[in-house]
């Protein structure tokens, strides 16, 4: 099989067994055997969420087609997700199986049954425990469950993002000083959620932050995943939050640049206006106004050149991308 292939040591079969079996640790026995296993569920999450980034959803769909009655019914068990590595490793999971452009009514529906999924999951707190009394809640304010949740994403995202950005006082930007660990720890809880179109906010601020530390503040992986998401236009960033990405993590810019470069030699019998576009569109040449961008992608450019004996095809590239920079730095220097 090619589940059996691909992955060997991923047995839905057993966990599933073991899921059912818990349902939502209502008895001791229950409970108690939760968290005797959980040391090794959440090796078994983490080496699924591994498999999983590697993949397209529809694939890993048909590969795993246990995977979504195992995560369901997990996202539900209060002792799985009352321990915060596998509530992030699922969220993980889920994101991965999130389908950026949907095409059929099982891939919406698929959508929208994740997305419900993680509103639990980011909503889960001590007070919840209670689902009369939520419910009562909720109904109180106006709101239905989708509703109330969609608002709790929202407001959250509005809250760290006003924390970050810090108060307006007498006119001028004052801001206020956040620890370089809390930063981090935001950067950390945006990983799984970067495609989210309400996050896009939080990923924007923390992209231009600057608290005046001397070291990237910003996890590594998240500007990793960030950039990933904006090559594969699975999310849509002001020119200067994307800017700033490559200024503080350059070996995104890099990946960026021979992106470019292997997605036009790829594309077979193309203009020269496609061939603009798609670098225009990249907006590299944008950034490359900046010395530090332009030096790498330079530098990448030249290597190219050499290791392809100067071909047509890449020449044509650099023609092209060159006539697009120098337009930019015009406009740049006009500002």
């Amino acid at each position: 099989m090619a589940q059996d292939t691909a992955v060997p040591h991923l047995n839905f079969e057993y966990w599933l067994d073991k899921a059912i079996q818990w349902g939502q640790a209502t008895t001791l026995e229950s409970q108690k055997d939760v968290c005797l296993h959980l040391p090794q569920l959440q090796e078994f999450l983490h080496q699924i969420y591994e498999t999983l980034k590697h993949l397209d959803s529809i694939v890993a769909i048909q590969q795993f087609p246990l995977i979504g009655q195992l995560l369901g019914r997990l996202c539900w068990n209060p002792f799985v997700i009352g321990y915060d590595e596998s509530q992030k490793t699922l969220m993980w999971c889920l994101c991965c199986l999130y389908s950026s452009e949907p095409q059929s009514p099982v891939e919406l529906k698929a959508n929208s049954w994740i997305r419900n999924l993680l509103c639990h999951l980011l909503s889960s707190s001590k007070w919840e425990s209670n689902e009369a009394e939520t419910s009562t809640f909720i109904s109180t304010l106006g709101y239905t469950s989708a509703d109330y949740y969609c608002h709790l994403v929202k407001n959250m995202v509005f809250s760290l993002v006003t924390e970050l950005r810090g108060n307006q006082f007498n006119g001028l930007n004052i801001q206020e000083r956040v620890s370089a660990s809390r930063v981090n720890a935001v950067s950390l809880f945006c990983l799984p959620l970067v495609t989210l179109p309400d996050l896009t906010p939080l990923l924007e601020t923390l992209l231009l932050y600057h608290g005046g530390a001397s070291k990237e503040i910003l996890s590594s992986e998240f500007l990793e995943a960030v950039n990933d998401a904006f090559l594969r236009k699975k999310i849509s960033l002001p020119e200067s939050a994307i800017f700033n990405l490559w200024l503080r993590h350059l070996p995104s810019l890099e990946k960026a640049t021979l992106y470019l470069l292997d997605q036009l030699v790829s594309i077979q019998l193309i203009s020269l206006e496609e061939v603009a576009c798609v670098i225009k569109d990249s907006l590299l040449p944008q950034a490359a106004s900046h010395p530090a961008v332009f030096r790498i992608v330079n530098e990448i450019f030249k290597n190219a050149l050499l290791e392809t004996d100067g071909t047509p095809e890449v020449m044509t590239i650099i023609q092209v991308f060159t006539q697009l920079f120098l337009q930019a730095h015009q406009n740049e220097n006009k500002q």
